[in-house]
């Protein structure tokens, strides 16, 4: 069985993907910042499910990191098969207030990572009969987001050039898939310091990444371009589509903006 490699898989919607693709018993290659994080997932998976997992503990924030990525598995001769980025982070606030360094690390991680990885791994994925790419983007790709506005643009780039890529690659036996969560029931708001409005809000919509991964990887199989998962998420994305850009901006921004006595 050939492998798939997921970034940003030791927890979350990455390590839901990875549980996802073991039962359809694909072999893993799983990479994260975190070794332990990596070392439980590979382990819990393994006593699930009679696969192979392999993991790598890597920082994508690292200029680097895909070139280290790709040479791990060519060096192990891990036959890839499936290309999955979904590594990410957000950041909220005003743009200006966030260090240079942080907006930088954002972009490499959210944009420049995944555009190399596709681009090391596209000749190995071209070596079978058929392969995939996954990539994941956010129902924030949808629409300019004041006070996270870095991070929906990142996403915004993540869909169009998937949509790009499935069509430059539709004959040539890779199949390319992005899916557009919205609020998913991990720690990626807490982490992205999303203001108490927005994560009220983010709760009572949140789906579970379990979820989210069986959408993903069945849509993948069914070599779909365009995904957003959930009903409530599909709405929303069609409300952005409908109204005026200003109006559903206004509106986003109402709620990512942190309010200061």
């Amino acid at each position: 069985m050939s492998y798939a490699l997921i970034t940003g898989s030791s927890k979350g919607i990455g390590r839901a993907i990875a549980l996802e693709l073991a039962k359809h018993n694909y072999d893993l290659l799983l990479t994260a910042r975190s070794g332990d994080l990596l070392k439980t997932a590979a382990d819990d998976i393994q006593k699930l499910y009679p696969v192979k997992v392999h993991y790598l503990a890597l920082d994508l924030a690292e200029i680097n990191a895909p070139q280290k990525l790709y040479d791990w598995c060519s060096e192990n001769s891990y036959p890839v098969s499936v290309l999955i980025n979904n590594a990410g982070f957000g950041s909220s606030g005003l743009f200006a207030d966030a260090s240079l360094e942080k907006n930088t690390n954002l972009l490499q991680v959210n944009v420049i990572a995944p555009t190399q990885l596709c681009r090391l791994f596209i000749p190995l994925l071209q070596k079978h009969p058929q392969s995939y790419i996954l990539n994941i983007a956010s129902t924030a790709s949808y629409q300019a987001v004041p006070f996270l506005a870095i991070y929906a643009a990142a996403k915004a780039y993540m869909l169009k050039f998937s949509r790009g890529l499935s069509l430059e690659l539709a004959s040539k036996g890779v199949s390319v898939t992005c899916i557009s969560p919205g609020p998913t029931d991990t720690d990626w708001a807490t982490t992205a310091s999303v203001p108490a409005k927005a994560l009220q809000l983010a709760t009572k919509l949140n789906m579970q990444p379990a979820k989210v991964a069986e959408i993903a990887i069945r849509s993948m199989f069914a070599k779909k371009t365009e995904v957003v998962p959930g009903f409530v998420n599909k709405l929303g994305v069609f409300m952005v589509w409908l109204m005026p850009k200003k109006t559903s901006e206004k509106i986003a921004a109402r709620l990512y903006e942190e309010k200061t006595a």
